[in-house]
């Protein structure tokens, strides 16, 4: 004979209802004692007389909230086709957008079943000390560039520079690059003051782009950067952390963009970064209306681009100096030019002027505000000199370089 476990409080049920099944009392003391209508009590009888001791057991069909087996069939046809690697979180977020609407905890635990999801051990977590958010919208702006296969193989890797509002986690600025350059994040601050204002400062990490490396301190201070000196230009503060944990919001940021940024581009057949920075803005208004909060104080610290677009472009740029010959000539990127603006020769000799690399990749040269014409003059071959000791190195050298393309003269033989 079959053991039937029985809980205590199913023990108390059988008592009073072989009681009534033995007329030792009735239905509605029955009812009374066990705190259920008279009409369960004969329910209960009747399942005792046909299942025996186990009729008292409760019966579980399920809450009104229960998916059909034809549901939970549909849902795993669409995430094994549709959304295999993607998290239970994310995964219900777009199964709503198709219009099926399932609980997360629910859909985790199908997952589980269907071998699409493990369950993640908890890390030992390390402690660090927290720092309160900035009270105002546009007071600091986190900075980073994540270098990534976004494009899961359907081009080469690039770098994703990503900015983000300390006060809100809110994205304000999104933009693909093939690598983490100046001019890269010179174009990003440029849609980012055009859109919003300027920011108070702008939080990075301690790469080149934002921290000098080079030696050549003066009075203990090593000069700007590139990309400093542009935002000095424009009144904006750069500060630099001192680790990863210091910057912890656009960190976690990148995280979040690498699995769902790079899935939404999957899904979307994305394959460029001219496609993928024209869908960013998209992207950015769901990403922030699900992962913003709202900042302690309401009122925007972002000040008004002051500048013109022909102005921010200059500021923007990488500028080098070079001083003028008395033929008006410079060198530059291993370019000789001379400067044709008419009716400057005497005031531009041996003067210092300013070469701006534009974000568009043009060259301006300028002195003072004013912008010159300039032209790139024709490279002339180079004349070596050597005498009769070093004439086969020479020789070979030539050869090695650029053979039959330059002329040399011997001296001293």
């Amino acid at each position: 004979m079959d053991t039937i476990e029985l809980r205590i409080k199913e023990l108390d049920r059988l008592v009073i209802i072989n009681q009534v099944m033995h007329r030792q009392m009735t239905q509605i003391e029955a009812s009374e004692a066990l705190k259920i209508s008279s009409r369960q009590i004969r329910r209960l009888v009747e399942r005792v007389k046909i299942e025996g001791h186990t009729g008292v057991k409760p019966r579980h069909k399920g809450g009104n909230r229960l998916h059909s087996n034809s549901f939970k069939e549909r849902i795993m046809d669409i995430m094994s086709a549709k959304y295999s690697d993607f998290g239970p979180t994310f995964a219900t977020e777009k199964l709503m957008e198709e219009g099926y609407k399932i609980n997360k905890e629910t859909l985790r635990k199908w997952m589980i079943e269907k071998g699409l999801w493990k369950g993640k051990k908890r890390k030992d977590i390390r402690l660090h000390q927290s720092r309160k958010r900035r009270p105002r919208f546009g007071e600091l702006v986190q900075t980073d560039g994540s270098h990534h296969d976004w494009f899961e193989g359907r081009r080469p890797k690039c770098c994703l520079l990503v900015f983000i509002d300390d006060a809100t986690s809110r994205i304000i600025g999104l933009r693909f690059e093939e690598s983490e350059t100046t001019l890269g994040y010179m174009r990003l601050v440029k849609e980012h003051v055009q859109s919003f204002g300027r920011p108070i400062a702008y939080y990075s990490d301690r790469h080149s782009i934002f921290k000098t490396t080079r030696e050549g301190a003066i009075d203990g201070k090593y000069p700007d950067t590139q990309f400093v000196r542009a935002l000095r230009e424009l009144n904006i503060e750069s500060i630099c952390a001192h680790s990863p944990q210091a910057k912890g919001r656009v960190e976690r940021a990148n995280q979040t963009l690498q699995d769902r940024l790079i899935k939404e581009m999957r899904l979307k057949g994305i394959s460029t970064i001219e496609e993928a920075n024209a869908y960013l803005p998209e992207f950015i208004k769901k990403h922030n209306n699900r992962f913003s909060v709202q900042s302690l104080d309401e009122e925007n610290a972002h000040r008004n681009n002051l500048f013109t677009d022909e102005k921010l472009n200059q500021i923007l740029s990488i500028q080098t100096k070079r001083t003028l010959s008395k033929n008006l000539e410079f060198s530059f990127d291993a370019k000789a030019y001379q400067v044709t603006t008419p009716n400057v020769s005497n005031r531009l000799k041996h003067k210092a002027v300013t070469i701006c690399q534009m974000m568009d990749g043009a060259l301006n040269v300028t002195r003072e505000n004013m912008n010159l014409l300039v032209k790139i003059l024709p490279m002339q071959r180079k004349n070596f000199e050597a005498d009769t000791k070093e004439i086969n190195d020479v020789v070979d050298m030539i050869i090695f370089r650029n053979p039959m393309k330059q002329d040399f003269k011997i001296a001293n033989l």
